[in-house]
């Protein structure tokens, strides 16, 4: 009788075993503005989630977004602990710069190259030491013209190349939004207008401009993920 009840519960612990579904893939997303309008309806995070739903990939990963408006990479580094860290993600994607080098015309504090750099580079040491995986994104546009004339083209090509030596050295993962972005205007804004293709207003993103990303972010994502 012994034996016979042992072999059950043997058994029971099989069956779960076999019936608990898989962990999840955490994927939080780190940023400022236009991560923060992510989560929204029509929301870069929102869209690449139904992109993960239509992959059958909807029991695997799960998406969560910490972003604040207004953020530069110094900020992401003060809020590290209680919005990234705390929450225990196996994925992390830094999307961040805009605002580093917009309120330096805007508002007068945008980020030095070399400090940029060094809180990058502090975040993704944060992370790493945490076990945590880290893709990095380059900051996409503040105007639309494709043709270079962007008052702030040359900083945001700095910095978008300041993310891509970084990623380099540390072997991390890109997504290339930069780049992504400056390709498809050149074809798609015929009349090289500054709004309206991607953005609603040169920097944050249309509903066109959120697909663009979430597809954009899953071509980069899912072979971390996979």
């Amino acid at each position: 009788m012994k034996h016979l009840s042992k072999m059950m519960l043997l058994f029971a612990w099989a069956f779960l075993g076999f019936t608990n579904p898989p962990k999840k893939i955490k994927v939080l997303f780190f940023g400022d503005s236009i991560t923060q309008a992510g989560v929204q309806p029509n929301g870069y995070i929102v869209k690449l989630d139904s992109i993960i739903r239509q992959s059958h990939l909807q029991d695997s990963i799960e998406l969560t977004g910490a972003g604040i408006s207004g953020n530069k990479v110094y900020d992401l580094y003060l809020r590290m602990e209680d919005d990234v860290l705390k929450k225990n993600p196996d994925v992390v994607i830094i999307y961040v710069g805009i605002n580093d080098v917009w309120h330096k015309v805007s508002s007068g504090t945008g980020t030095d190259p070399d400090k940029f750099e060094n809180f990058y580079r502090a975040i993704i040491k944060k992370l790493r030491d945490k076990n945590i995986k880290v893709m990095v994104c380059t900051p996409s546009v503040i105007g639309e013209r494709n043709d270079n004339s962007n008052q702030q083209d040359g900083d945001l090509n700095q910095y978008s190349n300041i993310i891509r030596s970084i990623a380099k050295e540390l072997a991390l993962p890109v997504c290339d939004l930069r780049n992504a972005f400056s390709a498809y205007l050149k074809t798609n804004n015929p009349g090289n207008t500054e709004k309206g293709i991607l953005t609603s207003d040169r920097v944050h993103l249309n509903e066109k401009g959120n697909l663009f990303v979430a597809v954009e972010m899953w071509k980069a994502l899912q072979n971390i993920v996979k």
